[in-house]
């Protein structure tokens, strides 16, 4: 771990140590450390340049949420400490909505819910991001529909013209991280079964997914077997049938004590113009940022992890039809 901090053994426990340090130890301070303060961080609802509005979002959540935790669950990697690393870092956060914020009026709601973030790392400082939150899965839990939380965003926003717009690749910020991953052979078997699918083959699933597979799937939907990991990827795919799939990014990872894995960032960026996940065709021009993780077995891949930003597909929507 040249050049990081010798507290850390590798960079799983970077990565893991780090978010524990600022968002539950409260070291918020730490960011001027561990944060560039150029960094761009991507997300499915914004795109944000500069650690002070990284720092300020950093409160805004805990003023909501005073009692957020995030569990890592696993932190797949790529790269070394000379050259930079890209960690694909998957957590289980928890936590009650007892302030008021970009949720509305403070609900007492408890949460439970997934995100993905991928982070660029050199000399102990992250400068790069991409980062999903299950969005639908929060706004579920506070009793909204993922649309009508859209629309509501909106207009809390200021309206069409005023609103904070979703990310796509027309305000997407270069950074200084252009890494695709690495070759490992579970990275490649990944990337290859998701082109399948969105290629429409969807006996892959069949011939590659464990039958008794485990999904983990935006919304917090947890299931199990074939059919729903053909359900999912087929609502999505007919929901754009004519989208470009594009991998930005692909790790494989042998581990001790771990299964073998992968992590692949994706996205799709076409029109809306088929019946799907997102209802009746509308013919909006939509970019869907994807990170999906896999663990594989002796029968096949045997747990899927993936999380894309339903509200903000649904902001997309809704500003392009006008449907507020």
């Amino acid at each position: 771990m040249k050049g990081f901090d010798p507290k850390f053994k590798d960079f799983p426990d970077y990565i893991i140590g780090i978010t524990k340090e600022i968002w539950e130890d409260r070291g918020i301070a730490t960011l001027h450390a561990y944060y560039a303060p150029d960094i761009v961080v991507r997300s499915p609802g914004s795109v944000v340049v500069g650690n002070q509005g990284v720092i300020a979002a950093t409160m805004a959540t805990l003023a909501e949420f005073p009692d957020r935790t995030l569990l890592g669950e696993d932190v797949i990697w790529s790269g070394t400490p000379a050259e930079g690393m890209l960690s694909s870092h998957r957590l289980l956060s928890t936590a009650t909505h007892l302030g008021d914020g970009m949720y509305g009026k403070a609900t007492g709601k408890k949460l439970t819910y997934r995100i993905m973030a991928d982070c660029h790392a050199i000399n102990n400082q992250i400068n790069d991001e991409w980062l999903i939150r299950d969005q639908g899965a929060i706004v579920r839990q506070m009793g909204w529909d993922a649309r009508d939380y859209a629309r509501d965003l909106i207009a809390r926003e200021g309206g069409p013209d005023g609103c904070i717009q979703p990310f796509t690749p027309a305000n997407d910020q270069p950074g200084p991280y252009q890494g695709t991953g690495n070759d490992n052979e579970w990275g490649s078997r990944y990337a290859d079964i998701l082109t399948r699918i969105m290629g429409a083959d969807m006996s892959v699933i069949a011939a590659k997914y464990d039958r008794a597979v485990q999904s983990e799937y935006p919304g917090g939907e947890t299931d199990h077997g074939r059919e729903p990991v053909d359900r999912f990827w087929m609502g999505l795919r007919a929901a754009v049938p004519n989208a470009k799939f594009t991998i930005h990014h692909q790790i494989g990872r042998d581990d001790p004590m771990m299964p073998p894995r992968a992590a692949i960032r994706w996205s799709l960026q076409g029109k809306h113009d088929g019946w799907g996940v997102f209802g009746t065709p509308t013919g909006a021009d939509l970019f869907v940022l994807g990170i999906s993780h896999a663990e594989f077995g002796p029968w096949g891949l045997r747990r899927e992890y993936t999380l894309f930003d339903e509200t903000s597909v649904w902001k997309q929507i809704l500003l392009q039809t006008g449907e507020l």
